[in-house]
Parts: structure tokens; C-alpha cells; sequence
């Protein structure tokens, strides 16, 4: 298969004070379409620094990183803005729903910044609910929800636009030992079924390992392993 993604020499340093932090110090990495990678390190390794140039929320310092043969250092901020509304979607471990919204509004919304009319991002608001197992649950605010509802809900809204990438940021860090098992499985049928290309930021090898058909390991911003599942 094609790559999807492809990251070559990538470098962000911060300066803080007197002092250059190397979050990233040339990773050279590439996905290709229908992968599920796991994307492991402890804290400070760069793999959620990694995540954020790939959403095209952050610029890199140096080198290349490619999404769909569009590097995304030569981006406007527009292009950046239609390549996280269209090409990435993403799920956070905090969900960052909108409290005062429901379920179906918060599915809906990005796709109402993307151009989508309104009948048709209302119908597909209800199919993505329903497909995550909350066919009932579209008109509850996210206090009434429990964590892994919430996920799901956050779940739904990444996959409003029909991105080509899913990116999920320990999706799961926030969540009992059972409600991971539901998730995961819902991420595992989206790149199973649907081919979904997944990069899943955790800290949880044996996640990964389960979960992944690849393991990205990184350490003080620099890959050091990359392992294909058994």
C-alpha cells in the first residue's frame, strides 16, 4: 500500500530561557494507508509533540513530514485549518467535547465549519452515533454521559469529516480496565473494516501490542524501535 505518511529528518525545539529543549531531534518514520500504529514512550519522549505536527496543530523546526504527499511545513494557516478539518481527525483522552452541547451537536459541529449542509451533517451525526453504539444517546450533554460514552461521542466527531488518519492521544487514559476493551475494539473495527489508518499515542505497550499491527517506540525525540505485531 501507498504511504499515508511520511516524516523525514523531523525536528521542534523550544527555546525556554537560556536553554534549547529538542522535542523532536530527527525522526524519520512512515505509515502506510490501513495501518494501526501504536506510538509508545514515557513522558518527554516527543510522541505527543509528534501527534500535534502530524494534526497540523504545531510547525516543525526542521525537516519533512508529508500527509497525503502535502507537507505540512510549507502549509498556509488555511491549508492547515482545511488539513485538520478534512485530512486528520483526532481524539483526545480528555474528549474535549463542548459541555453545552449534545451528543449530536458536538458530532455535528465540525462538520458545520467544514461546509457540510445541514441535513446531510444531521443524518450522518445520527449514523456515527449509532455505529459507536449510541443510537439513543444523541440529545445527552456530555455530564450526562459516562467517560466511555464520552469517547465514543469524541470518537464519532473524528470521523465526521471522513478523514483519512485517525489520531488518538492515549484514548483510553482516562478509562476503566472494561470500557478500554469496548473502545479499542471500536478502533480495531474502524481499521479492520473500514481501513482506517489509526496512530494511537500511548503509554500502554501491552495496548499496543494487542491492539496495533505496529509499535513505534520513541525516546528523548528520537525513534528507537519500530516492530511489527506478531
Amino acid at each position: 500500500m501507498a504511504n499515508l505518511l511520511e516524516i523525514d529528518g523531523l525536528q521542534k525545539h523550544y527555546r525556554m530561557g537560556s536553554s534549547i529543549v529538542r522535542a523532536l531531534n530527527g525522526v524519520s518514520l512512515s505509515v502506510r494507508t490501513g495501518e494501526f500504529v501504536g506510538l509508545l514512550g514515557t513522558s518527554g519522549s516527543g510522541k505527543s509533540t509528534l501527534l500535534n505536527l502530524i494534526a497540523g496543530l504545531d510547525s516543525p523546526t526542521g525537516g519533512t513530514l508529508r500527509v497525503s504527499d502535502r507537507d505540512l511545513a510549507k502549509l498556509t494557516r488555511t491549508d492547515l485549518s482545511q488539513h485538520r478539518r478534512k485530512t486528520v481527525g483526532i481524539i483526545f483522552q480528555s474528549f474535549n467535547l463542548v459541555p453545552t452541547m449534545t451528543a449530536h451537536e458536538n458530532v455535528a459541529l465540525s462538520m458545520m465549519f467544514a461546509g457540510v449542509p445541514r441535513k446531510e451533517r444531521d443524518d450522518r451525526a445520527v449514523a456515527l452515533l449509532a455505529s459507536v453504539g449510541l443510537g439513543g444517546r444523541g440529545s445527552h450533554r456530555p455530564k450526562e454521559l459516562s467517560g466511555g460514552e464520552q469517547q465514543r461521542v469524541s470518537i464519532a466527531r473524528a470521523l465526521a469529516n471522513q478523514p483519512s488518519l485517525l489520531l488518538a492521544d492515549e484514548p483510553t487514559g482516562n478509562l476503566d480496565s472494561k470500557t478500554t476493551r469496548e473502545i479499542m475494539a471500536i478502533l480495531k473495527d474502524l481499521n479492520e473494516r473500514e481501513g482506517k489508518t489509526i496512530i494511537m499515542v500511548t503509554h500502554d505497550a501491552a495496548l499496543a501490542s494487542t491492539y496495533a499491527n505496529r509499535t513505534v517506540t520513541m525516546l528523548d525525540g528520537v525513534v528507537v524501535s519500530d516492530t511489527a505485531a506478531a
